[in-house]
């Protein structure tokens, strides 16, 4: 019990001196030991190193799981050390609904069917972006984290220790100056003196080492640097590896839909011609009303086929047949790479350049496009048009 009751005065004695010195040091009434330029360097270094590392942490978190109530329910899981729930991906939901959708209007309708495709590219982003997560998260947060909670916290304790130290240590600088002024006055020499400079001795010591254990630990963000060098190399490639399976999976669906595009209107326009009755023939527009009209650039035209419907002069025409019209053609710079459907159709490599027209009656969706000899339907959506 008498143990406990002087350790107790003893730490409370030790408390009370470093408050006072650190007290003093703020007011400018008392003198600090300075640490050198290398050793104020590593503390910066390190400090640095811990604000970034937790901000890039929580914004890599945002980017993972933008929604905050999940990641408030991750990080509870986490601090229980219970397993994360899997959760439904925002792509793989909409696929869901998707595919449920075309269940209802008919999946062998042409809007089900589209449904069903689009819905199950929905399903493999969604896949897809899930292993991007996972995979991000233990290679690259997971480190970045464990530096957070287990190097800096170590780190932060010894730099508490060292503080301790060099507070005991100008306190006791203190102590021996007071000691050797009070011996001054009395002209004699005095066992506080003495005292004070046998404490400043071991407080000098354990100061030292203690700045040696924590100038290691320092030294040692240059590895931790090296080591978040290498998870940012590979938090980097299963980005691109994502991002590139999103890539391919959108332009297979692009070309699904390209190629069955012609097929569902070519078949909705020749059903409407069927079950209805030629249009009346259109009154021309009165000669001010036109010459108010803005110009609008319009992709040339050729002229419509007689005898054969436009609906359907699509259908019957084929394109190599077909000659440019008089008023021109036009530029178009290739944006994707585009695989053929079949005869009608011209094969287009990114970035190349070709020359296009419409057709009468043709889906706004396609154009004709030449390239030397060469010549077929192309989709607008791969092409950039130029002026």
């Amino acid at each position: 019990m008498d143990f406990n009751v002087k350790k107790l005065a003893s730490d409370a004695g030790v408390f009370f001196s470093r408050a006072m010195q650190f007290t003093e040091e703020k007011l400018g009434q008392a003198e600090k030991t300075e640490l050198d330029a290398h050793f104020e360097n590593l503390l910066a270094r390190a400090d640095c190193t811990k604000n970034w590392t937790e901000k890039i942490l929580r914004q890599t978190e945002v980017l993972l799981q933008p929604n905050p109530s999940a990641r408030v329910e991750e990080f509870l899981y986490e601090k229980l050390d219970r397993k994360v729930p899997s959760r439904v991906t925002n792509g793989e939901l909409l696929a869901q609904y998707m595919t449920e959708a075309a269940n209802d209007f008919g999946p062998g309708t042409p809007y089900g069917k589209t449904l069903i495709k689009v819905g199950e590219t929905q399903r493999r982003l969604g896949a897809a972006e899930r292993d991007f997560i996972h995979s991000a998260s233990i290679n690259f947060l997971t480190p970045l984290r464990n530096f957070l909670e287990g190097d800096w916290r170590t780190i932060s304790k010894e730099r508490r220790i060292l503080q301790n130290r060099r507070l005991d240590l100008d306190a006791c600088k203190a102590r021996l100056k007071k000691a050797k002024a009070a011996e001054a006055k009395a002209a004699l020499w005095s066992d506080e003196v003495e005292k004070a400079e046998h404490e400043l001795r071991l407080t000098q010591t354990e100061f030292d080492r203690q700045a040696e254990v924590t100038r290691l630990l320092l030294e040692g963000i240059s590895s931790t640097h090296v080591n978040h060098l290498r998870c940012l190399h590979e938090f980097v490639e299963s980005q691109t590896n994502y991002y590139a399976q999103c890539y391919q999976y959108m332009l297979d669906l692009q070309k699904q839909l390209g190629s069955s595009k012609g097929e569902i209107f070519s078949g909705t326009f020749i059903g409407n011609a069927e079950s209805t009755s030629p249009p009346p023939a259109a009154t021309s527009p009165p000669a001010v009303a036109a010459a108010t009209l803005p110009a609008v650039p319009t992709i040339p035209v050729v002229p419509t086929i007689v005898g054969v419907p436009s609906t359907v002069a699509e259908s019957v025409l084929n394109p190599n047949e077909v000659k440019p019209p008089a008023s021109g053609t036009r530029k178009a710079r290739v944006l994707y790479d585009y695989e053929a459907a079949d005869s009608t159709e011209l094969a287009l490599l990114a970035d190349e350049m070709i020359t296009v027209y419409s057709l009468p009656g043709m889906d706004p969706d396609w154009l004709i496009g030449e390239r030397g000899n060469q010549k077929g339907k192309v989709p607008v959506t791969y092409l950039e048009l130029l002026s």
